[in-house]
């Protein structure tokens, strides 16, 4: 196959609809190209020749044979252009070499077997793939570099790198994913707060083998042994407030009124305490986190808990208006973020957040006062009634000694035009 290429709009790719050229004609135009080039080549070699040939005649041939070079290699470039509008690609090249097969086979399109469909108007089913996958075709082509029907290679860190890189989604795979026997897990609600055994992950490119040893380390400001569920401070987070700027669970489902059902919590490592305690408040909630430096995915989901392998870069899959609680940690926005990236992610929560919804800024770190200011005025623009707003000090866990400074925050989304 030739050239392929990415077109993208926002985040991954967005493939158009076949409506320009269908796979029909291209087949035609790739079989006239050809037909015309033969046509010209036949016409050059099979001229009458002449008596005498002399360095004219040998120089005539020459350029006849140069100018039939050059139209063979317009005429590939020309195909390769067309096919390129056809699979909606620009930028993802994969006549590249050591490209994976599995990638050519997933990115090219397949007509519907009965032509167009009424309902939604598309001919041909099309995959999608981030546009930053362009920038690292090589690891994208090793992460498709597998043997169909068989095992998947280990390579959860190859995709998480690629993920983290940009590269989401990923293309699917026709392969057995690595499984690993969850032993011991307990039944439900059981299990929201029972000790989790190291058997239920895996632990392949992880420095630690156990959660004893992760214990033992800072994964990020969410997770300071957040996975002991015995004596850690996992046990008492949300319900006892350690500081101002600490909100518990129960003051803020009141401000809900009682009708705070569903909810997101985005962005920091997580081991799903947050929604371990909205589960006991009969509140469903959504658990985003990587598994980055640890099994996160994994500890959610032995608790009984739904995690969500996303980055905080992806457009969130989630229809508009439908949670009614959103609650953001303390590392969602970055303190080096630009204010355009905060910007897309604010009008993503504002999104899928319903009217009348709450928005639970928890413990976000303002590296200055200039971020403090940026933030509230970004916050001002979306016009939420601020159910309450705090902002406080606390010691730096580095320790510096220095004070630093976090809002926390519970806003509800009004209603617009």
């Amino acid at each position: 196959m030739g050239s392929v290429s990415l077109k993208t709009g926002e985040g991954s790719a967005r493939f158009r609809r076949s409506s320009l050229y269908s796979q029909a004609l291209i087949n035609v135009l790739m079989l006239l190209s050809l037909l015309f080039t033969n046509l010209f080549a036949f016409y050059a070699f099979t001229s009458p020749p002449t008596p005498h040939l002399n360095p004219n005649n040998i120089s005539l041939i020459s350029d006849q044979v140069s100018l039939i070079l050059r139209e063979i290699d317009y005429s590939q470039k020309k195909l390769t252009q067309m096919e390129k509008q056809v699979l909606g690609y620009e930028s993802l090249d994969l006549s590249r070499p050591n490209i994976a097969e599995e990638l050519n086979t997933f990115l090219h399109p397949h007509p519907l077997p009965l032509g167009k469909d009424s309902r939604t108007g598309i001919t041909q089913m099309v995959s999608s793939v981030a546009h930053s996958c362009s920038n690292y075709l090589p690891l994208l082509s090793k992460y498709m570099n597998y043997k169909v029907g068989g095992a998947c290679p280990d390579d959860w860190n190859l995709a998480q790198k690629l993920i983290l890189s940009g590269c989401e989604p990923l293309p699917r795979r026709r392969c057995f994913a690595r499984s690993v026997p969850k032993v011991g897990l307990s039944p439900f609600p059981l299990s929201l707060w029972k000790p989790v055994g190291d058997k239920i992950a895996s632990w392949n490119a992880l420095s630690c083998k156990s959660f004893d040893c992760l214990n033992g380390k800072k994964l990020g400001g969410d997770c300071v042994g957040c996975f002991d569920l015995v004596n850690g401070i996992e046990k008492h987070r949300w319900v006892r407030a350690r500081g101002k700027y600490d909100f518990v669970i129960d003051d803020v489902l009141a401000m809900g009124d009682g009708r705070i059902r569903i909810g997101f919590d985005f962005g920091g490592a997580s081991s799903g305490s947050f929604a371990a305690w909205m589960a006991e408040k009969n509140v469903t909630v959504i658990t985003s986190t990587l598994n980055v430096e640890a099994p996160f995915n994994e500890f959610v989901a032995a608790r009984g808990l739904f995690p969500m392998y996303l980055s905080s870069e992806q457009r969130f899959p989630f229809y508009d208006g439908i949670f009614d609680l959103v609650r953001a940690s303390l590392t969602v926005f970055g303190n080096r973020a630009r204010p355009e990236k905060i910007e897309f992610l604010m009008f993503d929560i504002d999104r899928i957040l319903r009217v009348g919804g709450l928005f639970w800024l928890d413990n976000f770190h303002c590296v200055d006062d200039e971020r403090k200011r940026s933030i509230t005025r970004l916050i001002d623009r979306f016009g939420y009634k601020k159910l309450r707003w705090v902002v406080g000090e606390k010691a730096d866990s580095s320790g510096t000694g220095k004070p630093q400074v976090y809002l926390s925050a519970v806003l509800q989304k009004p209603v617009r035009e």
